[in-house]
């Protein structure tokens, strides 16, 4: 039951940009405003800057809080990126770049951790594999080649650890974000048995709370510097994939959840822990909202999207009408074209980081059509993919909910339901990772009584799409030779990459928009 009006500002940060976005309590809309982020690109590296991050949210917090004039900001959260490391001195300032989820560099100490008798485990007990883009698999790689500034480090951070010092003073994370550090969420333990084989020391990691924690309140210095009050409490949610599930209101089994921003975040729900391939996907347990949350995030969803834009339609006025409309006058399955979406490799469900992007079946006739519907095509591909690792866990899904920046496109979600065959909905609102932040310290705060009652105020559906079953049928024979591709190719990828790094070494490229 809802008590007193309260407001809250859920300050996301993605791959792309930071937001700032302002609700209230009915999950009504108050202001928003958000700023692009640089990331750079630098052979096996993916980095920003984390002073970037606090000057650009401190503007866009500063816009939204002048926008709702004489409202006062009650609650603050932070959402972001799991998995990226920022190591910080005694000052609480960042010693360098922030080393991206995405980021390869630490795939030699993730392969020498795989082999440790310890991590078996440590596997067994977190359900968590072992991958460069993990927490301590970054952290050695720190120490292993910059130990200058490892000796430097006093905390090792996620950004939204880091974003929180900066409102707080205080080093806290969630458990949701410490169990990227193979945190055990059920006995409530960091590895301490790994962290000593890998010489990484426990005080260097962050106090580890509830999402939905009040911490404490908003300083005198940020609030000056952010316009905010000192009154403000800072509340505790979680990283941006669960945040995006939660907003996306799926609350019962059968249902699953399509959050494509940059990346693409697919879970579905379950009553009950599940059994699954931890070198597949990943279950989260959310224990305050009594679910588990199954299933994963890959590297790339809309960022395929803004690639295809900069490739071939960077000098258009309406870029995204014109793709789609290109898209939708090819034919399904783009004329034989088959594309492999690993620009970045990739993580859940095939967890390979030398893995790239391939069109295969190219011939003379096909053109830029071809090429951007079988890009469209890849993002249901995707999809599939999550749902065979999902329903391999005993989880069957009979629907999905879309949100994120691709659910603006009308083609690639018919795409999405005729190729996994399943019911789609789209939501009313594609901001899912700031609703779901909200939801979750509004929650956690006792603004609601349930987790339903939150999704009531904050989600809605816009329009439901049903699969067409011949073409569904026809997808499946192109998942078939879509998975055949990657598995013919795979032991190619290492070989291609040692190739490139002796042909052209380490070349940087800055990209304000993935």
């Amino acid at each position: 039951m809802i008590m007193n009006k309260k407001t809250i500002l859920v300050l996301n940060m993605g791959m792309k940009s930071i937001r700032s976005i302002i609700f209230d309590e009915k999950g009504n809309k108050l202001a928003s405003a958000a700023v692009p982020i640089i990331t750079s690109l630098t052979g096996e590296h993916v980095t920003q800057v984390p002073a970037e991050w606090w000057e650009k949210a401190c503007r866009v917090i500063r816009e939204t809080v002048a926008d709702v004039g004489n409202v006062s900001v009650d609650y603050l959260t932070v959402t972001s990126s799991s998995s990226c490391l920022v190591c910080v001195d005694k000052n609480g300032e960042a010693l360098l770049p922030c080393m991206m989820v995405s980021d390869k560099r630490a795939k030699a100490e993730s392969d020498f951790m795989k082999e440790m008798p310890v991590f078996a485990k440590v596997k067994e007990k977190t359900g968590l594999g072992m991958d460069a883009s993990l927490l301590i698999p970054k952290a050695l790689w720190v120490k292993n080649h910059e130990r200058e500034i490892y000796e430097k480090t006093d905390k090792l951070l996620t950004p939204n650890d880091y974003l929180i010092l900066k409102f707080t003073g205080r080093y806290v994370t969630d458990y949701m974000n410490a169990h990227k550090w193979h945190y055990d969420m059920e006995h409530k333990r960091y590895p301490v048995e790994l962290l000593e084989e890998t010489g990484i020391r426990l005080d260097l990691l962050p106090e580890v709370t509830n999402p939905g924690d009040s911490i404490g309140r908003v300083s005198e210095k940020a609030a000056e510097e952010t316009g905010l009050t000192p009154k403000t409490e800072v509340v505790i949610s979680t990283y941006d994939a669960i945040c995006s599930f939660v907003g996306s209101g799926v609350l019962k089994e059968g249902e699953a959840g399509d959050v494509s921003g940059t990346v693409t975040v697919f879970r579905a729900v379950s009553g009950q822990k599940k059994t699954i391939s931890a070198d597949k996907i990943q279950q989260i347990p959310y224990y305050e909202g009594g679910i588990h949350i199954i299933g994963g995030s890959n590297n790339l969803g809309g960022g395929l999207i803004e690639w295809v834009k900069q490739c071939y339609y960077q000098n258009e006025t309406l870029p995204y009408e014109l793709m789609e409309k290109d898209a939708g006058e090819a034919s399904l399955g783009a004329g034989g074209v088959i594309f492999l979406p690993y620009l970045l490799g990739e993580r859940a469900p095939i967890w390979d980081s030398s893995a790239r992007g391939v069109f295969f079946g190219l011939e003379r006739m096909h053109t830029r059509k071809e090429m951007t519907r079988a890009v469209f095509e890849s993002t249901g591909f995707i999809d599939l993919d999550m749902i065979s690792a999902i329903e391999e866990a005993g989880v069957k899904i009979n629907k999905i909910r879309l949100s994120g920046g691709l659910a603006r496109l009308n083609l690639i979600s018919q795409i999405k339901a005729d190729i996994t065959g399943k019911e789609v909905e789209i939501l009313s609102e594609f901001e899912t990772t700031a609703t779901g932040a909200a939801m979750m310290a509004l929650f956690g705060q006792g603004i609601y009584g349930s987790l339903q009652e939150a999704a009531e105020k904050f989600v809605r559906v816009r329009m439901i799409i049903r699969p067409d079953p011949r073409n569904h049928e026809k997808y499946q024979k192109l998942y078939q030779l879509y998975k055949e591709t990657y598995s013919t190719l795979k032991p190619l990828f290492p070989k291609r990459m040692r190739l490139a790094e002796k042909l052209y070494g380490n070349k940087r490229i800055k990209i304000e928009n993935l």
